[in-house]
């Protein structure tokens, strides 16, 4: 057995050569370019971020116009689709109305010569109570000025006492829904006689001559 002398300390091997110092190990010194090095992936991190917020600007942007345009073309065929709605129901009831006024004639003509009596008369103005609803409205009087837009001339004639065309007779009321004409009115028409309006102004002046002259002293 080996006996251990007390108070002696194994050490560790040193080569031959080398100092005590050159066993530990030094500290490592970190260099400027080591110490520039964080500071510089800092910046490029920056960088990065940077660009991919603006790119994310820039695709926000772009989403929020096309959520802009799709809006706006939303509105633009929800008013379309009403227009076309509304029009759809104006030439159906338009396009039934149109079937009932020969019916609505046959009714003005018993009224004028007094046949509208009894149950024909109850039905005669429910009917024209549920069409006047639906917006049927009757035109065409006589004495009107002749507008070929909305009157039908089935009759001509010449007549001293108008001073334009006129509408001297109703052959058959006309009918609009709104703005919408659906029958216009036929009617017999009259123009100022030939040569009667230069008459009636020579004479209109002969007057006014003969006024002037008497008040003259």
């Amino acid at each position: 057995m080996t006996e251990e002398t007390p108070g002696f300390e194994e050490k560790p091997d040193v080569p031959s050569g080398a100092t005590p110092d050159d066993a530990e190990p030094k500290a490592a010194t970190p260099s400027e370019e080591e110490a520039a090095a964080p500071a510089g992936d800092e910046a490029n991190r920056v960088t990065a971020l940077t660009a991919q917020l603006d790119q994310a600007r820039t695709a926000l942007g772009e989403r929020t116009g096309d959520l802009q345009r799709l809006q706006a073309e939303y509105q633009n065929y929800r008013r379309r689709v009403e227009r076309d709605r509304v029009t759809v129901k104006e030439i159906a009831v338009a396009n039934l109305l149109s079937e009932l006024l020969p019916v609505l004639d046959d009714v003005g003509r018993a009224r004028e010569h007094g046949e509208l009596v009894g149950g024909f008369k109850s039905v005669a103005e429910s009917l024209e109570t549920v069409v006047a609803k639906l917006g049927l409205q009757q035109f065409g009087k006589e004495g009107e000025p002749f507008d070929p837009t909305v009157h039908e001339a089935l009759m001509h004639s010449y007549a001293p006492d108008v001073t334009e065309t006129t509408c001297v007779a109703i052959l058959q009321p006309g009918y609009r829904i709104g703005e919408r004409t659906i029958r216009p009115a036929r009617v017999a028409v009259a123009e100022p006689q030939p040569g009667a309006a230069p008459a009636a102004a020579k004479e209109e002046k002969a007057d006014d001559e003969e006024s002037g002259g008497g008040e003259e002293v």
